[in-house]
């Protein structure tokens, strides 16, 4: 969080700073130079060779402050070479370290324009990366091994830190930052309910149904008549559970099943949260057509989506970050403009949107708290500690981007008009 005040930064010396750039490697060099032009908060980073260097303006108090400990100067050249992934796997090497990764993070997305060679790398050091994005695109084979490989880790896994309700999406504060955090994921499920239109005797698809919390609301609290869609086997066998001991595996069905094979439409509402940035941009118009298709006229969907600021969509989408190479394989953010353009032409009327991404960057921070307080729960898993710096690198990278805006969780009321 932001101090009231100004950071207490060690004396700086102009000189001695521009010795221990001179010494360092040329690639290394190439790096600094560019930390030179940060013109938002201030970086404090210390050399492999114990020297402290600082940059960007100092003395502002509402500013990102962060510090930086580099243990090997090779971070610098897999930063310039690959952006952001090769940052992430310099961390996870255990070649630097920070004492607060989420403000590290936020340091350097407030300084995008000076660091986007950094941050995006160069085109031959990411090639291999674009084209292992690609070889795992979501045909229905390729959306089973991309849900598997994030979602199939483990029902204990995600129990050790996320809320009673096991819910894997932003949570809902609606202005109350005291509110704790399963309190908020119910209220973000009923308002996705409410605005879907559901009420007794409705007859709801959700796509991407998780551990069934919607699922078990919707049926238990609105008396809807539920289908819920997965391809985690987990997942599935969690929720079929869930529902049995809640007395209410009569009124909800949950299937092992693509979205693209869902035929028994049409549907009162659907809801779908969270699992758009799953499906890949070559399929989005298949996905909004699924949605017309089962949707029956008149009726609502309720879809719960990360977009990317369109500002940053046209780069994004020709290239590669980390959290598709190493968390979510094939997967793909829509920017605002294009979930509008996709609703439109499947025929499908956007009625209502709430934009709540500060209250993702509130959840991401909890989730990451709750993360590492079990860290010796999840390494008991048979998980390692590359997985735990994985992990909170992740959660870490997550609640940056929602606190800068670059990225942000809209909830859109669809109607098939």
């Amino acid at each position: 969080m932001t101090s009231l005040l100004a950071p207490q930064l060690p004396r700086h010396d102009p000189d001695q700073q521009a010795v221990a750039i001179a010494d360092a490697p040329a690639a290394a060099r190439a790096a600094l130079r560019l930390l030179q032009r940060l013109r938002h908060g201030t970086l404090e980073l210390r050399t492999p060779s114990g020297h402290t260097l600082l940059f960007g303006q100092r003395g502002a108090c509402d500013a990102p402050h962060a510090r930086l400990e580099l243990r090997d100067w090779s971070v610098a050249t897999a930063a310039w070479r690959r952006g952001d992934i090769g940052f992430a796997e310099s961390y996870l090497a255990g070649d630097w370290s920070t004492p607060d990764l989420a403000a590290l993070l936020r340091l350097m997305l407030a300084n995008r324009q000076a660091l986007e060679d950094v941050i995006h790398g160069t085109w031959a050091g990411r090639l291999l990366y674009r084209w292992r994005h690609w070889l795992r695109r979501n045909t229905r084979s390729g959306s089973r091994r991309n849900i598997h490989a994030h979602y199939d880790l483990g029902n204990g896994f995600y129990r050790l830190w996320l809320d009673e309700t096991l819910t894997y999406s932003a949570a809902w504060f609606d202005g109350d930052a005291g509110r704790d955090l399963a309190s908020a994921q119910r209220a973000k499920i009923a308002r996705a309910l409410r605005m879907a239109g559901v009420t007794a005797g409705t007859r709801l698809l959700e796509i991407g149904c998780g551990w069934a919390a919607l699922a078990e609301m919707a049926a238990r609290d609105f008396g809807a008549d539920v289908t819920g869609i997965t391809l985690s086997t987990e997942q599935l066998a969690y929720g079929r559970a869930r529902l049995a001991s809640a007395g209410l595996s009569d009124r909800v069905e949950l299937r092992l099943q693509d979205y693209r094979d869902v035929n028994d439409g049409p549907y009162d509402a659907i809801v779908s949260i969270e699992m758009i940035e799953a499906v890949g941009r070559a399929y989005w118009p298949v996905y909004f057509e699924t949605l017309q298709r089962l949707l029956r006229r008149g009726g609502r969907a309720c879809i719960q989506a990360i977009v990317i600021r369109d500002a940053l969509f046209e780069r994004y989408v020709r290239s590669t970050d980390f959290i598709q190479q190493y968390i979510f394989p094939g997967g793909c953010l829509p920017s605002p403009s294009a979930f509008r353009a996709q609703a439109t032409r499947a025929g499908l009327q956007i009625v209502d949107m709430l934009a709540f991404g500060r209250d993702y960057a509130e959840t991401c921070r909890r989730w990451r708290r709750n993360f590492l307080a079990r860290r010796e729960e999840v390494l008991a898993l048979g998980f390692d500690e590359r997985f735990v710096r994985l992990w909170s690198f992740y959660l870490a990278y997550c609640e940056a981007g929602f606190e800068a805006g670059d990225i942000d969780v809209v909830q859109y009321t669809l109607v098939n008009s």
